[in-house]
């Protein structure tokens, strides 16, 4: 094909492979691409989408002769969607010179793209516009063919070892010229004082095609990591977009607003309006979304710990660093950092509480130890110490401190919320807790807390976004001003550049967040508890359904009692890990908040004690009123996470309770019949015999009153005052319409037919043994169960 075809097809060849922008066409369906499933298919797009491979090396080709495709601005992300379309420059170098507006008859803006990034974009937000792909077998994102094509594209374009690789192309001097300079029929307003692309000294004004393989490798990094970072984090709502702007360039676009309200008559309110929606577009990012995100925040962290140790000399520092070392000083601080906690903030406040947001928690978790990406690898050591965390990562640290310590607050606030008698959301307390417990950990960001609080004299205005690095050095600096090293003024303008001047700090070593810790300490005991009791009920349920318990006469079964929960259905395994987990986590929240032993093992002996004086859980909190018991926010809380509960029991007649699953419906009605008729003839000789003292009277009184009902009854919190009804003495045949005692009586009858026994014969043997056994249980019965007259 020529030049000519190939740069017609492209388009329509991107397409078809990652997918139409509105979701329409699936494309190759990367996502679901899986090695185990479809293992040809798999390896032949890998192949063909490699670096290396022959799709890349069509772009190379078309790259040089500086073809450009354009890229609907309506799929961009929310905010640089709406701020494109009120004519305001994003702040990212991505955007600048690329803005096409349409000719007469055209519909919405463009971006005008080179081959290489119409590729990226493409690639890029194909995990986000393919979400109802259909699926039928599980899919592992981690082992999807696009997971591997993501991890491929970051070792090669940021590589930890060595130089990017040079463009597969024929023309060894193929190089990327700076696009087209768009045209300025229309005014912008950028985004306050925005910082030009980290090459600008390179690349910006070279025109021709031999270009420098340094900057050329380096742009194509640059735009690579700028391209993931826009499409996969830059979504927020209109409040935070607002309150990462500057007070200066908010003025700048009221004033264009009113300019604009002043020539065309009604339209900027509509416009306004279409700009709110697009800012608070919905935005709901998936487990794979996380994953993959998390995937470049663990290979950012490795470029960038790959940086070579500075030379003792400044000058042969700038005179000797490459741009690919420059670019590994800055990549995270200046690309990744304020987008990723925004990301975090959205994801912390919107995700469900449920054992899904493990994956952002890991995410989170893994952009906080960037030491464990660190080249030098710790020593395998066989105790089970936490490893201590360097001094030299304070920096890191202090730069990055709302990520430690809001972050964390908001952790606090979903673990509150959740039932931690789930082994999953138990492991998620643990690994945080695990993670911050880290020796010398929670020391350097309580130093971090200390630097923002202490006193300034001046923060220059809006000068916190040119200090969020403590080595920004480099000749590509020098038209800034020159950095200032205190500590302090750094750590404030990292607060400040990502929550504004006004926010309010909240100390995470301070006396809120410790009452919160408190309270999550509180709840893990009461998990533990919980999950004891759980544990206990599910062993003497187990008892209870041996062999044996089929011979069992007792009516228990009849009381219409609910002990059970639906966390009986986890297992004595994960129980035995819940516990683990959170004892451990408990352990970990002492040693960073210096908790008080003595408080703590107060706090475990109240809620191991809390206990009534039958040996039962406590009701779940509630206060007493005129109506009886009104549930409070905590007892509401203790019930719906499981934590303590009601014993619901049937309080009406035993007798005429709902026919159960595990009894004849017809021998039900029979047998009730057949007592009513029994009662009613002998119920005054059943009076007599049951008001007698002697032997005869307790023997009546075992077997024609039923004390476990009132001995067992509940009453409902709604109501406070419930006389209980006194049924009297009678006799109740229901316990032989249950399949379990007419099963055992078959086996009975079927056993002695083995010694030549009779059925009357064997009716009368049990008649007498079961009078023996209300004898000898009316002696032992008698003295400690109450009667009912």
């Amino acid at each position: 094909f020529s030049l000519k075809e190939l740069h017609g097809i492209f388009p329509w060849l991107v397409e078809s492979i990652f997918g139409s922008l509105d979701g329409i066409i699936v494309g190759w369906n990367l996502r679901c691409l899986q090695g185990r499933t479809n293992p040809t298919e798999y390896s032949v797009a890998l192949d063909f989408l490699d670096p290396s491979g022959p799709m890349m090396k069509l772009v190379y080709k078309l790259q040089a002769e500086e073809y450009r495709y354009d890229f609907p601005v309506s799929y961009l992300p929310g905010p640089v969607k709406a701020s494109i379309q009120e004519q305001v420059l994003p702040e990212c170098s991505l955007y600048h010179n690329k803005v096409q507006f349409p000719s007469s008859g055209g519909l919405g803006l463009n971006l005008a793209l080179n081959p290489f990034e119409y590729y990226m974009f493409y690639f890029a937000i194909s995990l986000i516009t393919q979400k109802n792909s259909p699926v039928t077998h599980h899919v592992s994102p981690s082992n999807s063919a696009y997971f591997i094509l993501v991890d491929t594209y970051l070792k090669c374009f940021l590589p930890t070892e060595g130089s990017v690789l040079p463009p597969p192309s024929s023309d060894p001097g193929g190089a990327i010229p700076s696009p087209t300079p768009r045209s300025p029929a229309v005014p912008f307003t950028s985004y306050g004082m925005h910082h030009t692309s980290l090459l600008k000294r390179h690349i910006a004004h070279q025109p021709s095609v031999n270009a420098d393989p340094a900057s050329q490798e380096i742009w194509r990094s640059e735009t690579l990591l700028q391209i993931f970072v826009e499409m996969w984090l830059h979504h927020y709502s209109l409040e935070m977009y607002q309150k990462m702007q500057s007070p200066h360039v908010k003025l700048e676009v009221l004033h264009y607003r009113l300019s604009i309200s002043s020539k065309h008559h009604g339209s900027p309110a509509q416009s306004s309006y279409q700009a709110l929606h697009a800012y608070q577009e919905s935005f709901k990012p998936t487990e794979e979304h996380v994953l993959v995100v998390r995937l470049l925040v663990k290979h950012l962290h490795a470029f960038s710990n790959s940086l070579k140790p500075e030379p003792l000399s400044p000058s042969a520092h700038s005179h000797t660093a490459s741009p690919l070392e420059e670019f590994k000083r800055v990549v995270i601080p200046r690309f990744v950092q304020e987008k990723l906690y925004i990301f975090l903030q959205h994801c912390f406040g919107h995700w469900p509480l449920d054992a899904s947001f493990r994956a952002v928690l890991e995410m989170w978790l893994s952009y906080l130890q960037p030491w464990r990406y660190a080249p030098e690898k710790p020593p395998q050591s066989t105790e089970p110490l936490l490893r201590s965390v360097s001094e030299k990562w304070a920096a890191f640290i202090q730069e990055n401190l709302l990520m430690y310590t809001k972050l964390f607050v908001g952790f606090l606030n979903r673990a509150l919320r959740t039932d931690l008698v789930s082994p999953k959301n138990a492991l998620m307390v643990f690994r945080v807790a695990k993670v911050f417990a880290q020796p010398n950990l929670a020391e350097m960001i309580l130093k971090g807390e200390q630097l923002f609080l202490e006193p300034e004299l001046v923060i220059p205005h809006r000068q916190h976004r040119l200090f969020m690095t403590p080595t920004l050095g480099g000749s590509f600096f020098s038209s800034w001003p020159p950095a200032i090293t205190d500590a302090s003024f750094k750590v404030k303008s990292h607060v400040y550049s990502l929550e504004g001047q006004d926010f309010q700090y909240k100390q995470m070593f301070g006396t809120e967040v410790r009452n919160l810790v408190l309270k999550l300490a509180q709840l893990i005991c009461q998990a533990q508890q919980t999950a004891k009791s759980i544990s206990d009920h599910s062993a003497e349920t187990m008892a209870s359904q041996s062999f044996f318990s089929w011979f069992r006469f007792t009516p228990s079964e009849m009381n219409g009692s609910y002990t059970g929960n639906d966390l009986d259905e986890i297992g004595q395994d994960s129980i035995k890990k819940t516990d683990e987990y959170l004892e451990k986590a408990l352990e970990y929240l002492c040693q960073i908040f210096k908790l008080n032993e003595a408080q703590l093992t107060q706090m475990m002996m109240k809620c191991g004690t809390a206990q009534d004086e039958n040996g039962k859980k406590q009701l779940p909190d509630c206060i007493e009123s005129e109506d009886g018991l009104i549930l409070t926010p905590l007892g509401r809380y203790q019930i719906i996470n499981g934590l303590r509960r009601f014993e619901v029991q049937y309080r009406g007649d035993t007798e005429l309770q709902p026919i159960r699953s595990y009894e004849n419906a017809t021998l039900v009605r029979l047998l009730f019949r057949l007592s009513s008729v029994l009662n009613e003839r002998f119920a005054d000789q059943m009076d007599v015999l049951c008001s007698r003292e002697d032997f005869v009277g307790r023997l009546c009184r075992y077997h024609l009153t039923n004390p476990h009902l009132i001995q067992k009854i509940r009453y409902s919190p709604v109501v406070k005052d419930r006389t209980s009804q006194n049924w009297g003495p009678r006799i109740s045949l229901r316990f032989l319409a249950s399949y379990r005692t007419l099963l055992s009586l078959l086996m009975i009858y079927f056993i002695a037919s083995w010694f030549y026994i009779g059925p009357v014969g064997c009716t009368f043997i049990i008649l007498i043994g079961y009078f023996l056994y209300a004898v000898i249980m009316t002696f032992f019965s008698e003295g400690w169960k109450p009667h009912e007259h």
